[in-house]
């Protein structure tokens, strides 16, 4: 019964994405939906943009181990991000009329800074499609047995389908009845499990001493840490694709602001409910903890729930997945096709040509991001590093280029390069006890200063 309903809601998806590829005639319908998307449609799509795999199996499974101080990057990170778009970035980047950040770079330093930065965005974007992948891997292993490779492969197969028919209407479509399904979901597993593990006050009660702690100790290097975990997806995101493009979605620049406080406070609200689950299935099942602690609550779901309760929770991780890879995927394959392979032809593209470059795109990157998955297949750790990729080459060359009117081209280059560069240094050195991407972030900080400085004085 399990199985059947999670085909049928896979060919519920899939028909969306045809019924959404009616929309789509030109390259702006399939990249930005035409730039026509009502403040609903925008606001369950910008909520969708990370309330994915790593919200619900990974920071949950970080929040069972180590309590409120292991999720500040998730979710709490996230929402922040979405905050800050809307009260400094959404209504600046709408009047841009733009499709990807690297036709930002372009305009503002020109044409190898656009470059350096699609590459930089097209690999960041693995991590992210690739820690939806391993979730269908999970979901499907837990629920049919079949070996997490394959489930993988299964997955990435069906998000390419309906995301390469309808593009940005068929996310922002399927992300508004996904959240739905998402809330109702999880609400109906909180309920069911909560009572089962003895009500809020067992559960609750059996936490360990400072498990809701929300300030870590005044001491630097617990300091340090936890302002990195507020950085990471907090402002490394805020430069990131899909971001983008969802802003550029909505009808006006009024609704892009408005959606992207909306959408931050769902996601404070509604990423609450997997957590309070976690507890849950840790006081059912604490043998797990020793387990593969990613799979803690679909394990639980199916030795402690009916099957109506697992159908509701099945379909709510379904959704949630699902409306994450699909973003994740159109976003770096618009950067491939519009900043990586477009401007290298030999003739200009047509705009049903480019349409067709975008879909190809799509099946590209989803083969890359599967190799990923199989790879390296922690879903809050994949997640992680691409945000911190944003942080420490793009959110600084982005709020410069936006906010400086001294900034040039060789401080952008400088800031992306060197960012990166330290931070891959003491990430696999590990020679201080420091957050590397504090120190990618300072660095990236005075690669744009004194790059842009420099510039001007010769």
């Amino acid at each position: 019964m399990l199985l059947f309903s999670i085909i049928i809601y896979i060919i519920f998806t899939l028909l969306i994405g045809v019924y959404a590829s009616r929309f789509v005639k030109t390259a702006s319908d399939f990249a930005v939906a035409g730039k026509r998307l009502p403040l609903f449609l925008s606001a369950t799509t910008l909520f969708a943009t990370w309330f994915g795999a790593e919200t619900i199996l990974g920071a949950t499974s970080e929040f069972v181990e180590k309590g409120v101080l292991g999720i500040i990057e998730e979710p709490f990170g996230a929402a922040l991000c979405l905050f800050l778009v809307g009260g400094f970035f959404a209504k600046r980047l709408y009047r841009m009329d733009m499709l990807t950040f690297g036709d930002f770079f372009l305009s503002r330093f020109g044409k190898k800074v656009e470059l350096v930065s699609s590459v930089l965005m097209f690999l960041s974007f693995l991590g992210w499609t690739a820690a939806q992948f391993v979730a269908w891997g999970i979901m499907l292993s837990v629920v049919t047995d079949i070996p997490t490779q394959y489930g993988i492969f299964i997955g990435a197969f069906i998000i390419v389908v309906y995301t390469y028919i309808g593009g940005m209407w068929a996310i922002s479509l399927t992300d508004f009845i996904q959240t739905i399904v998402i809330v109702v979901g999880l609400l109906f597993l909180a309920f069911d499990l909560m009572a089962e593990a003895g009500g809020w006050t067992t559960v609750i009660g059996n936490t360990p001493e400072g498990f809701f702690d929300f300030f870590p100790e005044p001491r630097f290097e617990a300091i340090s840490h936890y302002a990195s975990e507020w950085m990471a997806i907090g402002l490394g995101s805020i430069a990131s694709q899909d971001i983008l493009q969802r802003i550029m979605a909505a009808k006006n620049e009024k609704v892009a602001v408005r959606a992207s406080y909306l959408g931050g406070f769902m996601y404070l609200t509604i990423a609450a409910l997997p957590l309070l689950i976690g507890l849950c299935a840790k006081e059912l099942e604490p043998t797990l903890l020793e387990e593969d602690i990613q799979k803690i609550l679909p394990s639980v779901v199916m030795r402690h729930t009916n099957v109506l309760v697992q159908i509701m929770f099945f379909g709510a991780l379904l959704s949630a997945i699902m409306s994450t890879a699909s973003g994740t995927l159109l976003a770096p394959a618009t950067v491939l096709a519009e900043n990586l392979i477009k401007p290298y032809l030999k003739k200009e593209l047509t705009d049903k040509q480019l349409l067709r470059l975008f879909r190809f795109c799509v099946f590209v990157f989803a083969c890359l991001s599967v190799i990923v998955a199989s790879i390296k297949g922690n879903v809050y750790r994949l997640a992680s590093y691409a945000s911190i990729v944003n942080l420490v080459c793009l959110f600084i060359p982005l709020v410069g280029g936006m906010f400086w009117k001294k900034s040039t081209a060789r401080g952008a280059m400088l800031s992306m390069l060197l960012g990166l560069a330290v931070w891959l240094f003491f990430e696999i050195s590990e020679v201080v006890h420091f957050p590397a991407l504090l120190i990618g972030l300072i660095v990236s900080i005075l690669g744009m200063i004194v790059g842009s400085l420099s510039e001007k004085t010769t």
